[in-house]
């Protein structure tokens, strides 16, 4: 590519996802109205009607992507007798500003999300809170509801409560760094090297969430580890793909927002009220998960089974780790996609495999995706005895909302991130790649390439080819504007 095109990239792309949001009833910008409804905020809300606590002198931090603004979530550990743990969990108060019909709530109800692609991210709400005002942003005194965890030495929840507190963010912390030295691969964060207190603290907190995960997996969660690959660019022109893995900074905080969200699930249910639930009923093709895990030499039940299938997982991870993400992959693939449901009280409730939990719902991320922001409303009026905000058929089409909308931009993202793969690639016409299948059905056959980590369409050879096999392909061709990449299987 010339150099003149090559310092488009970053144009190319932005112009790329903007048209496939709007293609699916997605809007890329905010309106008028709600930029009036923004000059009227002037700050952040330290208002509640439910009772607040003020809990600001706790050791708060906050563990993301090192580029977050939007921060949802807090954490903080306490050693209690007996070997017992409790783990706070504050997430940002955003209904205190954004409150239900008014236009900056339509805005984020119409996209459910914030889309994240690689030229551009368009949050849900605008930045002015998301990034500044309901973000736990450092050293800011910010109202939030806490899901407050008191954990056996087994990491059993012994008890639970929720309550609306004040609190305040002492250290932003990163996920990449935080895991280095929780392995001692790094040094200690500058925040963390300087606060003794907060180093135990941390240390408390990764304890706790190791014992969480081990109990869920005996319970059957599946461990899962994908490759995702973030864009690097040199100015605006796109020079790699970079892989962010998991670690343990990042299981920390995982673990904790799924037993946060199972607790804002069970608590709703006990005052019996409806909750908005992330489920994946079962998996959609157990049959070629089947035949995916008998080639590797392990024969699994015939009906669904997640301790089975985690077990099966666990084995792999030790026994061959270069390929678990290809495998975890494959797994993801035919597992199918999760939706959104509504529970009523005194209805079954349908639970998640995936995660292996029966009460789960999306709590913990207000800023960036609106199921949480619904969950939020339930538990604020919940907590103060007041009617609920929103109807039985509204939250039934919600669920219905969300589940679609989460569909479209997912397919933005992967989208836009095909259409910067294609970039990468055009110059690589007709050289060879090792790739796993990624998708096979009637619509096609999908391969991604082990490096770079590219997916795109097998068009010739793909006759017998199933997901999770090995193939080494040729590239034949790209369309940046489509986000086509295009492979023929080498014999």
């Amino acid at each position: 590519m010339m150099n003149q095109e090559s310092a488009q990239h970053h144009s190319i792309l932005q112009q790329i996802a903007r048209r496939a949001m709007m293609e699916r009833g997605l809007q890329p910008d905010f309106s008028p109205e709600v930029d009036a409804e923004l000059d009227r905020i002037h700050g952040a809300s330290l208002q509640e009607t439910a009772p607040t606590r003020d809990l600001r002198e706790l050791l708060w931090a906050s563990i993301d992507n090192d580029d977050s603004m939007d921060l949802d979530q807090l954490t903080v550990a306490d050693i209690l007798p007996n070997g017992k743990r409790k783990i706070l969990v504050a997430v940002a108060n955003v209904d205190s500003i954004v409150k239900k019909g008014s236009a900056i709530d339509d805005h984020a109800r119409q996209n459910t999300t914030s889309i994240y692609t690689p030229a551009q991210v368009f949050p849900m709400l605008p930045e002015k809170l998301s990034t500044d005002l309901t973000s736990l942003a450092e050293n800011q005194d910010r109202l939030a509801i806490v899901m407050e965890m008191v954990f056996g030495s087994d990491g059993s929840l012994q008890s639970s409560d929720i309550y609306s507190a004040l609190v305040r963010n002492h250290a932003k912390l990163a996920y990449n760094s935080i895991a280095a030295w929780f392995t001692g691969e790094g040094p200690a964060p500058d925040h963390v090297a300087a606060n003794k207190a907060l180093a135990e603290n941390l240390r408390t907190q990764d304890q706790v969430a190791q014992m969480l995960k081990r109990l869920r997996q005996d319970h059957g969660a599946l461990d899962l580890e994908t490759i995702e690959a973030r864009p690097v660019f040199e100015a605006d022109e796109l020079r790699d793909l970079r892989v962010e893995k998991k670690n343990r900074a990042r299981e920390l905080i995982e673990d904790f927002m799924i037993a946060a969200n199972g607790v804002s699930a069970r608590y709703l249910t006990a005052k019996q009220s409806p909750s908005l639930r992330r489920v994946v009923r079962s998996p959609k093709r157990w049959d070629r998960i089947i035949e995916v895990a008998a080639q590797l030499g392990t024969r699994l039940p015939e009906e669904p089974d997640s301790r089975a299938l985690q077990k099966f997982m666990a084995h792999q991870k030790i026994d061959d780790p270069l390929h678990f993400p290809d495998l975890s992959l494959t797994f993801i693939k035919l597992l199918g996609n999760g939706e959104y449901t509504i529970e009523f009280p005194g209805e079954p409730s349908t639970g998640h495999f995936g995660l292996a939990v029966k009460d789960y719902s999306h709590s913990t991320a207000p800023n960036r995706r609106y199921p949480d922001l619904i969950t939020q409303r339930l538990l604020k009026a919940v907590l103060v005895g007041s009617p609920l905000p929103y109807g039985r058929d509204e939250l039934i089409e919600l669920a219905r909302h969300c589940t679609l909308k989460e569909d479209d931009a997912n397919k933005v993202e992967r989208l836009v991130g095909k259409s910067a793969a294609a970039i990468l690639l055009e110059s690589r016409i007709g050289e060879q790649f090792d790739a796993i299948v990624t998708g096979a059905s009637f619509k096609g056959t999908w391969v991604r390439l082990l490096h770079p980590p590219v997916e795109g369409r097998l068009v010739h050879g793909f006759e017998g080819e199933d997901v999770g096999q090995m193939v080494r392909v040729r590239l034949m061709y790209t369309d940046v504007e489509r986000g086509y990449i295009d492979f023929v299987k080498v014999s």
